[in-house]
């Protein structure tokens, strides 16, 4: 619903009303298709999945209720009165140990995990927070979330501990609060298998965490790390009411209960089969791969790390139906001969975020799976997350669309000049949602540079045509996005300026059919180093392999450079702001010229 008074427009946004804002005509905004349902306002996450019937939800997950959970290696099932079980024994072990309570972070610092999901929902049902890191950090890395975050426990998994334990002590929370996934030969490390037989066999010490009417929009459920332009990685507040919002907008759209429409394709029943590859650390793994997963009634086998073939056989074993996947699991489906050994016929419905497709490979996708739905979608975990999906009356999206507009959205395009763009112009993404997150915790300058008068500024240019199709042309922000991971260049930047030989820096993201994109130096010598060279007393690509080693031993692994060029200088425009776009375009003329040497990708 849309009214006007006295010339000023206000959005109806799942039953609230919000001003757009000034200067900005009828015709300016774009509104989504569909009515926004009811989202309760006194429920966290765990209770609306768990426990809750809303009008949105198929008939089936009560009706023909199967195993949310399944283990990829030993293909061991779990069942909602399992997991909640876990939970619960979880939660009381969490309270009588480390009394976790109201507010408490929770750090998991983990490849996926079957019990991911339990340690989340055990969380919130003692009214803490969940913050997920990624398993690939340094010490270093995990510290400074750590300290931000002012976390209480870390849980890890066997893999990502000895890295824990460092990041740990660095932010000196006690090493006894760090707790295992599983048991640990050798070690004295609590586990969580432990932690819910001990929960189980005590009485119940705690009281499950309940909400007030309209608590929910504000009660923290994640901190879920987002690059900003600038900057360290930073802690996008999410509460409870913004996942489930974004729930029930995704449900709706897919219109499950519709009985009369038979226009629009069914693409979730109650046979389907999801392949949890995405990290659930990220938002979009979290939650495309696990709460909508279990909310529509699907099972979802659980991968700890992708690893191609790994998925290929699981697909076959496991009859999966739904891939949610990012750009370079797309390369390797469409380039590598080992498709052909596996059948991967169940596979009825992928989507790919992250970053747009070609319609080359869409078309060779559409090949190789020739019974599925394939598209792409938009979305940014300061939007909690999606925004908008692939359109429900084709089989395959059209080559560049991230989908249409999910319910209870609105849009406008902002063009260069401030002046709102209609239908087919480009502009600047702005976006208005229910499940818009609360900003970034303790950096309210990021937080209203982004956050403005009620809209998400999104930094993306796009066009939308009159199907209300969002096309993303290209990133204002200037996050290089390496295999669907984002790696601000400030940070990078920041960190090479602590090289003894670097006087200034500016690094852009270079093309990779692989990657999507990758990290590259153009870097400034000092007088010194320069000096060393011309005299030849030092070799340059000695000074450019040490350059690219002070990045890969501090830095997450996807975040290694692709390579250094010297250069003279870095242009600047006279406010002292880089013009990253002139060495992106000379990066690009390098790399077509051949004339740029690239870390071999085995390397990076």
């Amino acid at each position: 619903m849309r009214v006007e008074i006295s010339g000023e427009i206000i959005a109806e946004t799942c039953g609230k009303s919000v001003p757009v804002g000034e200067g900005v005509s009828n015709m300016s905004l774009i509104y989504a298709d569909g009515q926004m349902p009811h989202v309760p306002e006194d429920l966290t996450i765990s209770q609306f999945i768990l426990d809750g019937r809303h009008p949105t939800r198929p008939s089936w997950v009560w009706e023909h209720p199967k195993a949310w959970l399944i283990e990829e290696a030993t293909g061991r099932e779990i069942g909602k009165e399992e997991v909640q079980r876990r939970v619960y024994a979880l939660a009381n072990a969490l309270k009588m140990r480390w009394n976790i309570g109201e507010d408490d972070v929770v750090c998991i610092f983990s490849h996926n995990h079957v019990d991911y999901i339990v340690v989340v929902w055990a969380v919130h049902v003692l009214g803490g927070t969940v913050s997920t890191a990624n398993p690939t950090y340094t010490a270093e890395e995990l510290s400074y979330q750590l300290s931000l975050t002012k976390a209480r426990l870390v849980i890890a998994d066997l893999s990502t501990l000895p890295v824990a334990s460092e990041g740990v002590r660095a932010s000196g929370i006690s090493p006894g609060c760090l707790i295992s996934f599983d048991p640990v030969s050798g070690e004295s490390y609590p586990d969580v298998q432990i932690l819910i037989a001990f929960g189980s066999r005590e009485a119940k010490r705690y009281r499950e965490r309940r909400l007030s009417e309209g608590e929910g929009r504000t009660k923290l459920a994640f901190l879920s790390f987002s690059s900003g332009t600038t900057g360290k990685p930073k802690a996008v507040m999410i509460s409870h009411y913004s996942f489930i919002a974004n729930i029930v907008q995704i449900a709706q759209y897919l219109r499950l209960n519709d009985t009369q429409s038979s226009s629009f394709m069914k693409v979730y029943d109650a046979n389907s089969v999801v392949l949890g590859t995405l990290p659930f650390y990220h938002a979009y793994g979290m939650h495309m791969g696990l709460l909508i997963t279990f909310f529509l009634g699907a099972s979802i086998v659980v991968s700890p790390k992708f690893q191609f073939e790994r998925m290929l056989h699981s697909i076959q074993r496991y009859h999966i139906s739904h891939l949610y996947v990012v750009p370079p699991q797309v390369v390797l489906l469409c380039k590598s001969p080992k498709v052909k050994q596996y059948d991967l016929s169940s596979v009825t419905y992928l989507i790919c975020g992250a970053a747009p497709l070609g319609a080359e490979l869409i078309e060779k996708l559409a090949r190789i799976l020739p019974n599925s739905v394939i598209g792409q979608g938009y979305g940014m975990t300061e939007l909690a997350t999606g925004a908008t999906s692939m359109p429900l009356d084709r089989r395959v999206g059209e080559p560049g669309s991230a989908g249409v507009l999910l319910p209870g959205i609105v849009a406008r395009v902002v063009r260069q000049d401030g002046t709102v763009a209609g239908f087919n112009e480009l502009g600047e993404l702005h976006l208005k949602t229910p499940s818009m997150s609360l900003g970034y915790l303790n950096d309210p300058t990021a937080t209203a540079e982004t956050f403005r008068d009620g809209w998400v500024h999104t930094g993306d240019e796009v066009i939308i045509n009159e199907r209300k199709e969002v096309f993303v042309v290209d990133r204002i922000k200037e996050l290089i996005k390496v295999r669907g991971l984002q790696v601000a260049p400030s940070e990078l930047e920041s960190h090479l300026l602590d090289h003894p030989d670097v006087a200034d820096v500016c690094v852009v993201g270079i093309p990779d059919d692989f990657s999507g994109e990758l990290p590259f130096a153009f870097i400034v010598l000092n007088d010194g180093a320069r000096v060393d060279i011309e005299a030849h007393k030092r070799n340059p690509y000695a000074i450019k392999e040490a350059m690219m080693a002070h990045v890969a031993e501090h830095k997450a692994k996807y975040k290694r450079l692709a390579g250094v060029e010297f250069a003279d200088m870095i242009p600047k425009n006279p406010s002292g702001k880089l013009l990253r776009r002139v060495l992106r375009e000379k990066a690009k003329e390098m790399l077509s010229q051949g004339k740029m040497k690239v870390m071999p990708k085995s390397k990076l």
